[in-house]
């Protein structure tokens, strides 16, 4: 049975991190961090993330703000708001939520923000300065899945590590940081062919690509270190048949809530073979907001000292 990787375990380990090095500001006479969340419109999924980030903000001294423009916000109103909170010495950390409503563009949002304050690490610049290797705010989600790798000590040197994913957001910036730790990296995705194949040979694979249960435990090394990304909403009872073949319970979770939660990778399937493995929910998730935070101390102690 494969050991399981506790991300809220290692997230309150990291929250833990944030909380102390936000009171040893204070004790230097030094005011704490302060996040900016910009939320527009509604969107209820965004509403629940939004308000795990502020809690987290409440549990370890940063300070934050909430900025909640309606739906209909325009682009340029939308960036004005940004560059106010670039101006704002206040402010040490900005987190636009996405998605954003289709008329506005995401992009063109992220790169408004200042790079010292870009605390998703989604800017331009500070993707350069990972590609680079130098020091700069990283994207939360791959630089806290090593923090955990490094917590439950994972040996990263010389080993063959298959990302499945290439987003800026998580299987770039991924790939990019096993490289720094000197693993040998191969990013695959839908296209790849004989993706199974690719997958067995992974002494770490980190699964990121968005689609419920696709990588079954016939896809893994004996052995293998699993990180699952993905997380999706499963409703179809066909399909979760195929994906919870070897978990009863998440089929009864679907016919009690008409919906369950799943990752990228069959979690029965792959801790009969791996040799660890995060679950979902319950893994990956928790350490995103973890990440945010430290990034959020890293970017105030840069800009204030």
């Amino acid at each position: 049975m494969a050991q399981v990787l506790d991300g809220k375990a290692t997230a309150d380990r990291l929250l833990e991190e944030v909380r102390q090095g936000v009171e040893g500001r204070k004790a230097r006479g030094l005011r704490a961090p302060c996040l900016a969340v910009v939320l527009v419109g509604e969107d209820p999924a965004s509403q629940v993330y939004v308000r795990g980030k502020v809690r987290a903000c409440a549990q370890t001294g940063v300070l934050s703000q909430e900025h909640l423009p309606s739906a209909d916000i325009a682009q340029a109103d939308l960036e004005a708001l940004i560059d106010r909170l670039n101006a704002d010495e206040g402010v040490d950390g900005i987190l636009v939520q996405l998605p954003l409503p289709r008329h506005l563009d995401p992009k063109a949002a992220l790169h408004r923000i200042s790079p010292a304050k870009d605390v998703d690490g989604f800017h331009p610049l500070n993707q350069g300065l990972l590609f680079e290797g130098l020091p700069g705010l990283r994207p939360c989600t791959p630089s806290a899945v090593m923090r955990m790798l490094e917590i439950y000590g994972i040996e990263l040197k010389g080993a063959r590590a298959v990302v499945l994913g290439r987003s800026e957001i998580v299987g770039k910036p991924m790939a990019l940081m096993l490289l720094e730790k000197h693993a040998t990296v191969t990013i695959a995705h839908s296209r790849t062919r004989d993706l199974p194949a690719v997958c067995r040979e992974a002494d770490l694979l980190v699964a990121a690509i968005g689609k419920p249960g696709m990588v079954e435990g016939s896809w893994l090394k004996p052995g293998a270190t699993v990180v699952d990304v993905g997380i999706n909403r499963v409703e179809d009872p066909a399909l979760a048949a195929r994906i919870f073949a070897g978990e009863p319970k998440k089929l009864e979770q679907l016919q009690a809530k008409g919906s369950v939660l799943c990752g990228d990778v069959r979690y029965g399937e792959a801790t009969a073979v791996a040799g660890a493995v995060t679950p979902v929910p319950g893994g990956v998730g928790p350490l995103t907001i973890a990440g945010l935070l430290l990034n959020t101390l890293q970017a105030c102690e840069a800009r204030r000292g």
